[in-house]
């Protein structure tokens, strides 16, 4: 059985090997082909153009999509699979992903042939977790701005939230979306003594230590609004005009997750009008943010360019993760996080 591993710049060739090493001990054939660019950059613009414009939107070098009808596992992490990929790839039985979405996968196409595309969830929520509170922090607490300040020469301690700057221990943080990020978020929370809301349709588990609510109860209420959920169609600017407007006028959003989970245009707005306090932000509808974007006129946001998730120890763990869960498959094992709903019956030999 064959395996192509398509390496990037977040995750390079040699730490794909290594991840996958284990699997040629089952009688897998391990390829290990690279997609990787001179700056990393120029693969988060092609990350944000696959997923605002789905996998065909850029297309792969020939050395790295030539004589793929051989293979039977496809891994990637950031490399776009489109139908024509799939369709080419004549004996594919598993594609898997090494993060939590699957926007750079035709997943409709591989699920109309019949191969298993299954992904890595939470193999960064860690990582975006601690970035999370990291920038709770510094919005509230005016980390980023009094550094930028001082390093100018400016000593200054007047803040636009200068007159009521809290403490999170005793406020109420709502967390958007309940998967593996907001729950280690609100881990961390509640051992700062804070209340924790939460709002997710789909959380069927027990949601302690948070407190699942309606969104608009949970807007209404918080004092930091945090967004963790994905983006689908349901979820595209779920965050708006309406939305904003429930909330405190004291409150600050914090999104570490989709740049589209906010009308962005509708955010500039009640930023500049001071309708909320503050907001943090590490994604954009266009990336990198353009020197002109009126984000970087606001003296009311922390900004950081798409890096809550990207850890040493995020990427160079990720391969190891699905082969752990490529040898449960090849054992019969165990669940699997499959997302089309195709169970994968391969066997090495």
């Amino acid at each position: 059985m064959k395996l192509l591993a398509i390496s990037d710049t977040y995750i390079p060739y040699s730490w794909m090997q290594e991840g996958l090493e284990g699997l040629r001990s089952l009688g897998v054939e391990v390829e290990v082909r690279r997609w990787e660019h001179p700056r990393l950059v120029e693969l988060q613009q092609a990350n944000l153009a696959i997923e605002q414009g789905g996998p065909a939107a850029v297309e792969l070098p020939a050395d790295v999509v030539g004589n793929i009808e051989q293979f039977e596992i496809l891994v990637v992490q950031f490399a776009p699979v489109s139908r024509q990929f799939i369709e080419t790839a004549r004996s594919l039985r598993a594609i898997g992903v090494l993060r939590g979405g699957t926007e750079n996968v035709d997943v409709a196409a591989a699920t109309e042939r019949g191969i298993s595309v299954l992904n890595t969830p939470g193999r960064n929520a860690r990582a975006v977790a601690e970035c999370t509170l990291g920038l709770i922090l510094a919005e509230i607490r005016n980390l980023a701005r009094s550094h930028g300040l001082l390093k100018g020469g400016t000593w200054q301690r007047e803040y636009p939230n200068s007159a009521m700057i809290p403490e999170l221990c005793g406020k109420t943080v709502g967390l958007v979306g309940y998967g593996a990020v907001g729950r280690l978020v609100a881990h961390y929370l509640v051992a700062l003594g804070s209340r924790v809301l939460a709002y997710d349709p789909y959380c069927r588990d027990d949601p302690a230590p948070a407190e699942l609510v309606d969104l608009g109860r949970l807007l209404e209420q918080s004092d930091v609004v945090s967004l963790h959920a994905r983006l689908s169609e349901e979820t595209t600017h779920l965050i708006g005009r309406g939305e904003l407007a429930m909330m405190k006028p004291s409150a600050v959003l914090v999104n570490t997750a989709r740049s589209g989970l906010i009308d962005e245009e509708a955010l500039v707005e009640a930023l500049t009008e001071r309708r909320i306090m503050g907001a943090a932000l590490d994604v954009f509808d266009t990336e990198p943010l353009p020197p002109d974007h009126p984000l970087l006129k606001l003296d009311n946001v922390t900004l950081t360019p798409h890096l809550a998730g990207s850890t040493m120890d995020a990427f160079r763990n990720s391969p190891r993760h699905m082969a752990g869960h490529l040898s449960r498959m090849f054992r019969g094992e165990g669940r699997l996080p499959v997302v089309n709903g195709i169970r994968p019956s391969l066997r090495p030999g």
